[in-house]
């Protein structure tokens, strides 16, 4: 029998944020996050008639985005329901290892997964699929010559949340 999946929406800087998780044993507040994504992102989630609305289920999740929005908060520690192939596993680990308010540049990320500079295009496909936007950064990836790029969210919000972490040179 496979997990409940839940889902709610909570308001943020950003705009109404919907969070999909999984009902999970071992996640902190009994949720863990499948989606979180943006009003009018590419690829985003869109509810399901079998889903259940529980807003309580989110209660931690939102403790910690409010606590990051408010600049209170520079590493979340929610479990992810599991997702992707291998290789955007990979990348989207690679993610989680830059740190608040660095940015790291799509060949970096390329080199730290182990894939040759051709294999850079497949790391922004993997990291465009990223499902947590976020709390899973890939916000913090950009050009090599330092310009914003691609954000499924949009770049605005790009700018915004790098700009939150104090990561944009002024």
């Amino acid at each position: 029998m496979s997990a409940t999946t839940v889902y709610a929406t909570i308001d943020s800087p950003l705009g109404d944020l919907l969070l999909v998780g999984q009902e999970s044993a071992t996640a902190n507040g009994g949720t863990a996050l499948a989606s979180l994504s943006l009003p009018g992102q590419k690829g985003a989630a869109a509810v399901q008639d079998e889903w259940r609305h529980e807003p309580a289920a989110f209660e931690e999740i939102g403790r910690q985005l409010a606590a990051y929005f408010a600049g209170r908060l520079t590493r979340f520690e929610i479990e992810y329901a599991d997702g992707g192939t291998a290789f955007q596993r990979r990348v989207w680990q690679a993610l989680e290892e830059i740190p608040y308010g660095e940015t790291a540049t799509y060949g970096e990320i390329a080199e730290r997964v182990g894939t040759s500079a051709v294999g850079v295009r497949a790391v922004g496909t993997a990291i465009g699929r990223n499902p947590l936007l976020v709390v899973r950064p890939c916000h913090r990836v950009i050009g090599a010559d330092g310009a914003l790029r691609g954000y499924a969210g949009g770049l605005e919000r790009k700018e915004r949340l790098l700009g939150l972490e104090g990561a944009l040179a002024s």
